[in-house]
C-alpha cells in the first residue's frame, strides 16, 4: 500500500479522533475527513457501524486497510510515513520504549482513568490491567521528567497521543495538573499541527452546534 494514496479519517470534532488527525498533520500525510456528529449519534447508525461496530472515532481506511482503535491507528500511521521520523524503526533501540508508551496508554492509563471517573475501586490486583490510578500517575510523571518528550528529546508519535490525552484530562480535572504534566501539554499544544486542528475542530464543533 503506498504512502501517496490517501487515508481516510473517521472524525468527530473535539473528540479522540482529534488526536489522530494532528498525526496526520504532522505526517504531512495526504488525507480526507468523514466527519460524524456524535452529538447527533451518527456514529451508531448502520453506515457507520458497518465501519466500527464499537461505534467509536478515529477509525481509517487506507485503501482496503481499515483500521480502529486509537493506538493501533497511530501505530499504522507513524509507521507508513517513516521518512517523519515519528517512529522509531524496528533496529532502532528506542523502538522498546516507544511501543511500550504507546500501549501503557491504552492497557493501563485509560483503564485507570475511567475507575478514578466513575469512582469504582479497581479490581483485585490479579485481576486489575493497572494495578491503581497513583501508581499509573507516578510511573507517567517519572517518563514524562525525562522529557522534553516522552523518548527523551525525540518527539514522537507517543507525544501526539499522550499530548493529547492529557491535555482534555487535566482539562476536565481527571487527572492532576503537576507542574510536569502543565509544561508538557503546553509543549505539545504549541505545536503547528495541533494549533491547526484545534483551530478546525472549533469550526466543526460550531457548525454542528448551529
Amino acid at each position: 500500500m503506498g504512502t501517496t494514496e490517501k487515508i481516510v479519517l473517521f472524525h468527530a470534532p473535539q473528540s479522540r479522533s482529534s488526536g489522530a488527525l494532528i498525526l496526520l498533520e504532522e505526517l504531512a500525510a495526504p488525507y480526507e475527513l468523514r466527519v460524524l456528529n456524535m452529538k447527533a449519534g451518527e456514529n451508531r447508525e448502520a453506515a457507520y457501524c458497518a465501519i466500527n461496530p464499537m461505534g467509536k472515532v478515529p477509525a481509517i481506511l487506507h485503501g482496503d486497510v481499515l483500521v480502529t482503535e486509537q493506538v493501533a491507528i497511530y501505530l499504522y500511521l507513524a509507521d507508513l510515513f517513516p521518512a517523519a521520523g515519528l517512529a522509531p524503526g524496528l533496529a532502532d533501540v528506542r523502538r522498546g520504549s516507544y511501543l511500550r508508551w504507546m500501549v501503557f496508554y491504552a492497557s493501563c492509563f485509560e483503564p485507570a482513568l475511567v475507575d478514578r471517573a466513575m469512582k469504582r475501586e479497581p479490581g483485585g490486583r490479579a485481576m486489575s490491567p493497572y494495578g491503581d490510578f497513583d501508581t499509573v500517575m507516578a510511573t507517567l510523571t517519572a517518563q514524562l521528567r525525562t522529557g522534553p518528550f516522552m523518548l527523551g528529546q525525540d518527539f514522537s508519535a507517543a507525544d501526539v497521543l499522550w499530548g493529547t490525552a492529557l491535555n482534555w484530562t487535566t482539562r476536565f480535572g481527571l487527572v492532576p495538573e503537576t507542574p510536569e504534566i502543565k509544561a508538557y501539554v503546553a509543549r505539545i499544544a504549541s505545536r503547528p499541527a495541533a494549533q491547526r486542528v484545534a483551530a478546525r475542530d472549533a469550526e466543526l464543533a460550531a457548525s454542528q452546534s448551529a
